[in-house]
């Protein structure tokens, strides 16, 4: 009867480990939905912001036709071409392309997408940095020049005593 038991147990615990990879198995298909939904969703709003610029840029070159500045409009109008191309690229292609084409050229170009994680990086403490400069200063801490003169003037007014 221990033998029968154990094989119970077994069967069981081989029935969870089945029921744990279904669920993870749905887990992960429903999160690459999402994934491949929100990558559909914000590439076609961000080619549309990027058509939008295309043509703002190729407006800018028109002007600078007008005022006769012939050498600026022609790299205004290409950077105003490419950037009206990738825009009607990401609003055409849908999540799943997207994400091929991305994995596409990160094994064609590691390189290429490893200095992209680094600029990204380096935008992202600048801005980081930026952002944390004006959070403190609108705080009403002002610089930290003032910061330390107000430390110094605490510990004054504290008689100058080594608790402070």
């Amino acid at each position: 009867m221990s033998e029968t038991t154990t094989e119970q147990v077994k069967e069981r615990v081989n029935e969870g480990a089945q029921q744990i990879q279904d669920k993870a198995s749905e887990a992960k298909v429903r999160t690459r939905e999402r994934l491949r939904e929100q990558v559909d969703n914000r590439s076609t709003m961000t080619g549309q912001q990027m058509t939008k610029t295309g043509s703002a840029l190729r407006q800018t070159a028109q002007q600078l036709r007008g005022d006769r500045q012939e050498q600026q409009a022609k790299v205004l109008e290409a950077v105003a071409e490419r950037t009206e191309r990738f825009g009607r690229y990401l609003s055409e292609t849908d999540g799943d392309k997207l994400l091929r084409d991305a994995e596409r050229i990160a094994r064609q170009r590691p390189w290429v997408v490893a200095g992209g994680g680094a600029v990204l990086g380096f935008l992202a403490a600048r801005f980081t940095k930026a952002s944390s400069s004006r959070r403190y200063e609108g705080d009403g801490n002002g610089s930290r020049a003032s910061a330390t003169s107000v430390g110094y003037s605490t510990a004054q007014a504290g008689g100058g005593s080594s608790g402070v």
